[in-house]
């Protein structure tokens, strides 16, 4: 049960997160976005962790995965981060929910995690559902010479690939040494390369600025999206990585309702049906898996 709730509670904090994701790739940038992101989660996570360094660089194999999670989740979240500042949120969250498939893949293919058939079937009527909300018009769904996406998929589905794989080395990471530990080394490492990127492009030094004028997105995101990312990494070392997934996948609920109802964005009848049929997949894929 405890790890069920810690996946809701990842769950509820995504689903906000992302809404101010998009709030804060269009004020500041997605690169400041990220290294506030990094950085908050670095400061606060280090005095849990730092009895924990000298056992994670005397284990080569513990240092390779996390050294690979915080590579991958760099170059993934440049890609989430850019479909969420050019696309619809309603369009944009189903597609990044492919995510879930990937990491029910990976699970159950390498770390041996067990899938039953209606678990599997609802993934394909998730895929189904984001194939609908991702054409902009029902005719569109044939065989075309031009098929017409909506801005942002093509980045949310790069985006999703890579944090389907990054889902699951987050599990056997936090699985492996633990999740504070994993959480924190993925930051040091992403956070750093901002860093870099910020230095050279001369943009360091806006960061005061951007917090004066841009401080209730900069601070939600960083909050939400740590504290969300240390939920279902403490999930996964109590329930298996694809049932922690599956039910934290669900905040696209949450986010595609704000970006309906604060946004007022508007979509095809046909698009709606893809929502639906998405979101209810999802909501059941997480209730069997419970």
């Amino acid at each position: 049960m405890e790890g069920i709730l810690f996946a809701f509670g990842a769950l509820l904090c995504w689903g906000f997160g992302d809404f101010f994701i998009q709030r804060s790739s269009r004020a500041i940038g997605i690169w400041k976005s990220l290294f506030f992101i990094g950085i908050s989660g670095i400061v606060v996570i280090f005095p849990f962790i730092v009895g924990e360094l000298g056992g994670l660089f005397r284990e080569p194999k513990h240092l390779a995965i996390l050294s690979l999670a915080g590579v991958i989740v760099l170059v993934t979240a440049l890609f989430e981060f850019e479909s969420l500042r050019r696309g619809k949120l309603a369009i944009v969250e189903p597609v990044l929910g492919l995510e879930l498939p990937i990491t029910i893949g990976l699970s159950t293919l390498i770390w041996g995690e067990i899938i039953s058939l209606p678990q599997l079937l609802l993934s394909f009527t998730t895929f189904i559902g984001i194939v609908l909300v991702i054409t902009k018009h029902h005719s569109h769904l044939h065989y075309h010479r031009r098929l017409g996406i909506e801005k942002g998929v093509v980045f949310a589905s790069v985006g999703a690939i890579g944090m389907g794989l990054f889902n699951f080395l987050i599990g056997v990471g936090s699985q492996q040494t633990s999740p504070l530990l994993t959480i924190w080394f993925t930051s040091l490492l992403f956070t750093f390369v901002c860093f870099v990127y910020l230095v050279r492009h001369n943009m360091f030094h806006e960061l005061i600025e951007d917090i004066r004028k841009n401080p209730v997105p900069i601070i939600a995101v960083s909050v939400l999206d740590n504290v969300a990312w240390v939920l279902f990494a403490a999930s996964t070392t109590i329930i298996p990585i694809a049932i922690a997934t599956t039910i934290s996948e669900s905040y696209i609920i949450i986010t595609v309702l704000l970006g309906l109802f604060m946004n007022k964005e508007k979509l095809r009848w046909h698009q709606f049906i893809g929502i639906i049929v998405t979101l209810l997949s999802i909501i059941f894929l997480s209730g069997i898996s419970e």
